[in-house]
């Protein structure tokens, strides 16, 4: 027998039928649903210490369960002394079985240890159907051990979605179990 992840089955059996009964679909395939969930971190002081890089790799490694890439610089700023290609960052792209893992443990368990947690927000969607959360904390994440971290530092979640707009995006998400604040959501 496969394994099918938990959210996975959620979503064709929960999220499909309520979301074609709000929004009137007449096919499956209309329903928005997600693509794929990227994580995305820039490493402060990578240009003076290189295992800075290696740290965050590591960390994104064990946070998404997929090997993390170093990201590099694109141009030359003398001001901040980067050059063209110099690693400053770490990413992760999540798809199928794994981005519906990562999801279920990031509703269920990471932001329930926010601290003074009410929901997050739902003004972060782009107007083309994604959404996008900083992290201000990877502490937040059960896999990351608070001992051995030489520094906190945050992250980016960007999730990506075929809905066409925020209000269908708004409610994947939340029939997902994202805990919103309000639920008023605005189209742009």
């Amino acid at each position: 027998m496969t394994y099918i992840p938990r959210m996975q089955t959620k979503y064709h059996e929960e999220v499909i039928p309520a979301l074609m009964k709000k929004f009137g679909y007449k096919t499956v395939m209309q329903c928005p649903r997600l693509i794929e969930i990227c994580l995305n971190q820039g490493v402060k002081g990578s240009v003076a210490d290189k295992k800075l890089i290696d740290i965050a790799v590591d960390e994104m490694t064990n946070i998404s369960g997929q090997r993390a890439i170093a990201t590099m610089s694109k141009k030359d700023i003398s001001n901040f002394k980067l050059r063209k290609n110099m690693p400053i960052g770490a990413k992760v792209t999540l798809r199928s079985k794994k981005m519906y893992d990562f999801l279920d443990r990031f509703v269920s368990v990471s932001l329930p240890r926010v601290r003074d947690f009410k929901g997050i927000s739902e003004k972060a969607f782009d107007g083309r159907g994604n959404y996008t959360i900083g992290i201000t904390e990877q502490i937040i994440f059960p896999e990351i051990d608070i001992d051995k971290l030489p520094r906190i530092s945050g992250m980016d979640i960007t999730f990506v979605t075929t809905a066409k707009t925020n209000e269908e995006a708004y409610e994947l998400l939340k029939a997902m179990g994202m805990p919103f604040k309000n639920l008023n959501v605005k189209n742009n």
